[in-house]
């Protein structure tokens, strides 16, 4: 019997039988490998850490099935199917849950080999592409990344990629901060960014970030973004905050030219999307050129998804890569 997890309230999750529906023209059915949860954006939902009015308050209604980043194996393909056939491992921006049936043009081919625990952080490795390119990096650019969660991870190894001269990433918990070396950091700072003015400007050689790329979601760091950059330098929102109104402007924007850009996961366009930027994550972490080695932290199987969700909800400095292995069941 296929299963998948589900808030039913707030703080409570569950672990669900469904009816798979039959197979129609162009889909596939397809059995869960692993699925990995977006620690903040699932933290969020579950113990609703947002303002009434916020765009997230209009989206979450129970019941809420939660996540997005979805390994599994094609089972069974409808006879118009040519792109993919049985066995061939894919990925899925679907919940959590153990058996699908989906449009084949909705899978993208993991390619063989290819760790699925690794390839399991395509979803969020996609965000954090939409963040490096609203910066328009270029080679030799000085760049500042706040917060060294999985977001925040994978925003270094892209930045990494673009040829930045520096990459500061700040973070309290000094775990996260030798994975973002492991991932192309070139210096960390461990205090808060109000306090780290001087080892700043030692890290990046005495130049101000002409980038500053916020991971965190935490409303409060935007007006320590906003003064740790550059005059005329831009800060990108890539975290989204459950708070909006404590995102103040400062006078930074003003009285120093600089810019805030704001961006998500949904701004795709023609040529930049789910199928080509995922393609590319899965290619460049093949090459080697994409290290995702050591990030994943926990595992958990879907009958424990209430552990798992009290985990990142009370010991969330613990967690980078938190995953439901669903290999094992039915």
């Amino acid at each position: 019997m296929p299963h998948r997890l589900v808030f039913n309230a707030h703080r409570q999750v569950e672990c669900m039988s469904f009816d798979l529906p039959a197979l129609s023209s162009e889909q596939v059915r397809v059995r869960a490998l692993c699925s990995l949860i977006s620690t903040g954006t699932e933290g969020i939902v579950y113990n609703r850490l947002f303002e009434a009015g916020s765009h997230w308050d209009n989206w979450i209604r129970y019941p809420f099935y939660p996540g997005y980043s979805l390994i599994a194996e094609v089972q069974e393909v409808a006879d118009d199917v040519t792109t993919l056939k049985i066995g061939d491992r894919v990925a899925l921006r679907a919940s959590h849950m153990s058996h699908q049936v989906c449009p084949a043009a909705e899978c993208i081919i993991v390619p063989p080999g290819l760790d699925p625990a690794a390839a399991a952080w395509f979803a969020l490795a996609k965000i954090a592409f939409m963040g490096a390119r609203a910066a328009t990096l270029g080679l030799g650019d000085d760049v500042l990344i706040i917060g060294a969660g999985p977001i925040g991870q994978m925003v270094t190894r892209w930045v990494r990629a673009t040829g930045a001269r520096s990459i500061v990433v700040a973070d309290p918990i000094p775990e996260r901060l030798v994975l973002a070396c492991r991932g192309g950091a070139t210096a960390t700072l461990a205090k808060p960014l109000s306090e780290s003015h001087t080892e700043l400007n030692q890290a990046s050689a005495g130049r101000k970030p002409r980038v500053v790329i916020d991971s965190t979601g935490n409303a409060k760091v935007f007006s320590s973004a906003l003064a740790a950059t550059r005059d005329r330098g831009k800060v990108v929102l890539l975290g989204d905050t459950g708070s909006p109104s404590e995102q103040r402007l400062t006078s930074d924007v003003i009285v120093r030219g600089v810019s805030v850009v704001g961006a998500h996961d949904c701004l795709n366009d023609s040529e930049w999307h789910d199928a080509s930027i995922v393609s590319l994550f899965f290619q460049m972490v093949t090459d080697g050129r994409f290290d995702v080695g050591g990030l994943q932290s926990h595992a958990f199987a879907p009958n424990d998804c209430a552990a798992a969700y009290e985990m990142i909800s009370t010991r969330r400095a613990e967690t980078m890569g938190v995953l439901f292995n669903w290999h094992n069941g039915s």
